[in-house]
């Protein structure tokens, strides 16, 4: 770990040109005593490392020196592949990998090229944390590294994994299953395995423990995953309480149902101008949650319960605000 920091911190310098104490510790999520330990160990080491006091001083590397690095280790040419394919690396705890080996990559790069240019990163910025709206953009659940590594370990390795798992509702227990894959929705992780051939899905967030075991993983060779994660999605749609409900609805307003609801089993213009569909629900708290957001601009005209229970709410806000 020290060896990955050390390496850091050189790229770090190398690309920034000078950095005070202060500002290495944060990059580096360590105290400002152990940068200075670093610091004095690159310097034993021979990397000609300087400090320049003064109100604007800090840290910098003699011009011209460049470093001898042997390659990207395996997390981190793992974490470059996740990220160019989706948006996983916080999910997978590959965060920390795909930040060393970007540094690695933008050091590779000669001088003329525009990304090496030290400013450039600063330029781009990726799926910022709110919208132009401040709204917040979906968190990415927390998942503890060591949890995390276990997990994706059994999964690259093919070795069976044991979780201490805690189901919705239930107390954590112990089970052992066959890893398939990992897939990332929306910031939520999610492990598909087996269990006695049986096919099952685990939140990663709901992992209390893992241990990668030595025994090899009962599962194929090969894996079409975005096959299997919408087989698992549509067995998970049909189950459950679900229920199914008639909705008028502004025609501008058709999206936010549709990527609410479950599935959409019919669909007609009505003669006031408003669409008639029928979807489908989770179950009763998704429906009417979902029909609430759209207020006025979407009516459940059935089943009636919907109708008393919308009703019931609006009266409650209704007799919250009359003064």
């Amino acid at each position: 770990m020290r060896a990955d920091r050390l390496v850091a911190l050189v790229l770090l310098l190398r690309r920034h040109g000078r950095l005070s104490a202060t500002v290495l510790a944060r990059e580096l999520e360590v105290s400002t005593r152990t940068v200075l330990r670093d610091i004095e160990a690159l310097s034993a080491a021979g990397v000609p490392v300087y400090a320049e006091r003064g109100r604007r001083g800090g840290f910098a590397l003699m011009p011209g020196f460049r470093t001898e690095l042997t390659g990207l280790t395996p997390d981190e040419g793992l974490a470059l592949l996740v990220a160019g394919s989706q948006r996983g690396t916080q999910t997978f705890g590959l965060g920390s990998a795909l930040a060393s080996a970007l540094l690695k990559v933008v050091d590779a790069l000669p001088d003329s090229h525009p990304g090496a240019a030290p400013d450039a990163v600063e330029r781009l910025l990726v799926d910022p944390r709110a919208d132009l709206l401040a709204r917040p953009t979906a968190a990415e659940e927390d998942v503890p590294d060591a949890v995390m590594a276990a997990v994706r370990r059994a999964v690259l390795d093919g070795r069976k994994l044991r979780l201490h798992y805690a189901s919705a509702g239930q107390d954590p227990r112990w089970r052992t299953v066959d890893p398939i894959g990992l897939v990332s929705v929306h910031g939520q992780g999610y492990l598909l395995a087996t269990t006695s051939g049986a096919d099952r899905t685990f939140r990663l967030s709901r992992i209390v423990e893992a241990e990668e075991l030595a025994e090899s993983a009962d599962r194929p060779g090969r894996v079409d995953l975005a096959r299997a994660w919408r087989e698992r999605s549509t067995r998970f749609r049909e189950g459950g309480d679900q229920v199914v409900v008639l909705v008028r609805i502004d025609p501008a307003r058709r999206a936010e149902l549709t990527g609410t609801a479950l599935a959409v089993r019919a669909e007609e213009a009505g003669p006031d101008g408003w669409l008639r569909l029928e979807v489908t629900f989770q179950d009763g708290r998704h429906a009417e949650w979902a029909l609430w957001q759209l207020g006025v601009a979407a009516e459940a005209v059935s089943p009636p319960w919907l109708r008393t229970a919308l009703h019931e709410r609006a009266a409650g806000i209704a007799r919250q605000y009359e003064r």
